[in-house]
């Protein structure tokens, strides 16, 4: 007997599911339901197209050689039944019925089904906020969505734009709004961009890029109102601090999971506000699977449900959805929280846990940030690369680690996860065979630095301190004294740190001239990228000083305002 099965979505976690469900059983009926007026378009590719990366909207639309994958695509291709325009109302799961309505004709109609996939999605959330009714007001979640604004930027009279928000989604339209000639400001409630992936040094780092790309972030602001004027157009946008001039206002504050027809239904919701599913992603419901950004899921390292709407999370539960109606054994095994972004000529990424998420798991996290070229110095285009590593000091696992830098992170990025899920120490990460050619790496790789730098720390070969953790020092009145070993041309051409207890005596002569310094304080060294600073660090505790640490990163990955030399 022919399986039926009803998947409501058709965008990524959808039509993912119906494409290899048809390969594995060519007699199942598959229908989907789809409310919008477009399939299986690549959601994650709209600030691209709204920057012109992508020309035409139809690439988000289309396969690989250029098939429009629309209805008949489906129809012909895959033998999957679109209902497009219609929108699921109402589940009968005791007699596996959907609802569904007929959105051009108000038609109302009974779909059977054996099987039913919620692959529903999830919404931009509109704040609840005078004003975000104007026009030229927008929230980026659909093709639709990226055409109307597509046209606002086309045909827009001003050219200020402010996005309130500064998540993921925010941040690639920055840029966008930046290459179609924007200025553009950024109004975020926490202290700095993409606060929630990133630890407070790296969320400055970003912070600065933005400036030097004359975007202005006002974060710790909360959005009161929208401004607008007679014709109902957005003028400006009103936080508790200042009044910032819009002509165009993104409203980027978060998705919400489009879970209302599973809840009527009876299904199980979980704390995260998403459909809660089992490994196979059944729901409560054992004729009823979910998939995508309507669900939520588990963390790998710490077993916590929590939300990742992602298309490669989606993309990867619709395949073990379709493995699992069709008799295959798989299992989605949870997320990593992974997350990378293009800002600007920069990659920023993270995986795994931050250190104040893994202590609260139960770890012992120890951490380190480094500064390190993504090719030998000698190879074209060699960029810094700024890693932080976190690893759990019993196993010695790797917990997790943050990537960014105008250097290559994406790679470094997926071996770190990879090593998080394979559950590696950052002994076996040290050890990894990594390829290596100077095009693509140096010698020793990034993460091969990094996970040795931590090795040191965690055998009690080195003390060292971030840049957050350096201020704080400063900060207690903590009494240190910071050794810079650059060369007096790096200190006037690179800048000096913001602290008045350092002095400067270049590494060559640092074998002769240590006696110029105390023994009775912390002596903390550093240089451009504290490689230097390293061989500082065991020069002093060869000679016997009793309290050497370092400054991880260097000047190089400072985030925080930097003195001139005078």
């Amino acid at each position: 007997m022919k399986k039926r099965v009803v998947i409501v979505g058709g965008v990524a976690c959808g039509t993912k599911t119906a494409a290899r469900l048809r390969r594995l059983d060519p007699e199942a009926e598959i229908t989907i339901v789809e409310k919008g007026n477009h399939l299986s378009y690549a959601g994650c590719g709209l600030p691209y197209f709204l920057e012109g990366v992508v020309e035409d909207s139809r690439e988000l639309l289309s396969t690989p050689i250029g098939v429009l994958r629309d209805s008949a695509f489906f129809r012909t291709v895959k033998q999957v039944e679109v209902l497009q325009r219609h929108m699921a109302t109402r589940i009968d799961r005791e007699k596996r019925s959907l609802t569904v309505l007929e959105l051009d004709t108000g038609v109302e109609k009974h779909l059977s089904y054996d099987t039913l996939v919620l692959a529903t999605g999830a919404s931009p959330i509109r704040p609840q906020l005078p004003g975000t009714d104007l026009a030229r007001v927008f929230t980026l979640g659909t093709l639709d969505d990226a055409l109307a604004m597509k046209d606002a930027l086309r045909h827009g009279t001003g050219k200020k734009a402010v996005v309130i928000g500064g998540g993921l989604i925010g941040l690639e339209v920055v840029e966008a709004l930046v290459a179609n000639g924007y200025d553009v400001s950024i109004a975020e409630l926490l202290e700095t961009p993409l606060a929630t992936l990133f630890d407070r040094d790296f969320g400055h780092m970003l912070k600065s890029l933005l400036a030097r790309h004359q975007v202005s972030f006002f974060g710790g602001e909360r959005v009161l109102e929208l401004l607008g004027n007679a014709a109902g157009n957005v003028t400006a946008v009103r936080t508790d601090t200042r009044e910032i001039p819009a002509d165009l206002v993104l409203l980027a504050v978060g998705v919400r999971p489009n879970v209302e027809i599973a809840r009527e239904a009876g299904l199980a919701i979980g704390p995260t506000g998403g459909i809660v599913t089992d490994e196979r992603m059944r729901t409560s419901d054992p004729h009823i699977f979910a998939g995508g950004d309507c669900v939520e899921t588990t963390h790998v390292l710490t077993g916590k449900r929590v939300r990742q709407p992602m298309g490669s999370a989606a993309n990867r539960q619709g395949r073990v959805i379709a493995d699992v109606i069709a008799g295959r054994d798989a299992r989605f095994n949870g997320v990593l929280g992974t997350a990378i972004m293009k800002a600007f000529d920069w990659t920023a990424g993270r995986t795994g846990l931050n250190e104040t998420v893994a202590a609260e798991a139960g770890f012992t996290p120890v951490a380190v940030t480094v500064t390190s070229p993504d090719l030998p110095h000698f190879m074209p285009g060699a960029a810094p690369l700024y890693l932080r590593l976190v690893a759990d000091r019993e196993s010695r696992r790797i917990l997790g680690a943050q990537v960014m830098g105008p250097g290559r992170g994406d790679k470094r990025l997926d071996t770190l996860a990879s090593t998080i899920t394979g559950h590696l120490t950052v002994d076996d990460l040290a050890d990894l065979d990594l390829g290596y050619a100077p095009p693509f790496s140096t010698a020793l790789d990034p993460v091969t630095h990094a996970a040795n730098v931590l090795r040191n720390k965690m055998d009690g070969l080195l003390v060292s301190y971030s840049p957050s953790e350096l201020l704080a020092k400063a900060s207690r009145g903590d009494r240190f004294l910071l050794l810079d070993v650059r060369t007096p041309e790096e200190v006037a051409t690179q800048g000096k740190l913001p602290f008045d207890n350092q002095t400067n005596i270049p590494l060559g002569a640092l074998w002769k001239r240590a006696g110029e310094l105390p023994r009775d304080v912390e002596i903390v060294t550093f240089c451009k990228i504290s490689v230097r600073g390293w061989d500082a660090y065991s020069i002093l505790k060869g000679l016997g000083f009793p309290s050497v640490a370092l400054a991880e990163g260097g000047v190089l990955a400072w985030p925080y305002e930097l003195r001139k030399a005078v």
